[in-house]
């Protein structure tokens, strides 16, 4: 009997963390998504999932050249008969040195078709096995006076975080990303960009009250970086303006020449009032 997929065990999710400052300090406690931080992790999910993300960053540029792309070769080597050695056409075959390749690798793209609820069930499941370690941590915010990669190291050592690690944050904390980026240790990640490959590869989450997934602030940052540019140029406002004026003037145009149409048919020879 073939076994069914196998799974990870259910971790014991606590339901809150507690919110520290900076430097390390108790200051609140929040609520996790028992929808994002309490679900069982899928591992054949995940490993599907991740060796998508995988296969997608490759660039698929290796090339080969086949014995039609290989100079050189446009002569017959020797005549067809007499030599006693076997007939050859080319120099450039697969199998003479300096001939081309035979079924070698061309650019291709290595991108593999994943459903979103499938991505999305993976993260849950990612962040739900790191909470279930505590090894999620979430501060109020990066207060960093200047981007200072000393400071950065010292606030993970108050918060208590060894190891890899990674730090989710918002498009707003530019000094944060400066600070950490210089860290060998630490992997910055945007929160709308946030997969289940980035959490598997990190020791610790660090999140802050904008970034904790399943906040409705943590939504509309999502929101706000998956929002995608509309296609065409936008009109500026004054443009509209003016096209609204153009428009209530075409239509005054249009009436009153409609007016004046009706009374030149009303008032044409053979009407009903000359006669």
């Amino acid at each position: 009997m073939t076994p069914g997929p196998k799974s990870a065990p259910t971790p014991s999710v606590p339901t809150s963390l507690d919110v520290r400052s900076q430097d390390g300090t108790v200051t609140a406690t929040v609520t996790l998504d028992p929808e994002v931080f309490g679900v069982q992790p899928n591992i054949p999910l995940m490993h599907q999932v991740v060796t998508a993300q995988l296969a997608a960053a490759r660039s698929g540029t290796q090339s080969t050249k086949t014995r039609a792309e290989v100079s050189g070769g446009g002569a017959k080597p020797y005549k067809q008969k007499g030599t006693g050695r076997a007939r050859q056409g080319s120099t450039r075959a697969p199998h003479f040195a300096g001939g081309g390749v035979a079924l070698g690798p061309k650019p291709r793209s290595y991108r593999q078709r994943t459903p979103r609820k499938m991505v999305q069930q993976a993260l849950r499941g990612a962040l739900s096995d790191r909470a279930g370690a505590g090894q999620v941590f979430v501060v109020e915010g990066w207060d960093f006076d200047l981007p200072s990669t000393k400071a950065a190291r010292a606030a993970l050592e108050a918060l208590g975080i060894t190891g890899k690690a990674m730090v989710v944050l918002s498009r707003g904390d530019e000094r944060a990303f400066k600070s950490f980026r210089n860290l060998s240790e630490v992997d910055i990640v945007l929160s709308g960009e946030l997969a289940a490959y980035d959490v598997l590869c990190s020791d610790s989450l660090i999140f802050t009250r904008q970034t904790l997934p399943g906040d409705s602030s943590w939504a509309e940052a999502v929101a706000l970086t998956l929002k995608q540019a509309p296609a065409g140029r936008p009109v500026e406002p004054e443009a509209q303006v003016a096209t609204a004026e153009a428009t209530d003037d075409d239509a005054t145009d249009d009436e009153a020449a409609g007016a004046g149409t009706a009374q030149e048919t009303a008032l044409a020879p053979g009407t009903e009032e000359e006669a």
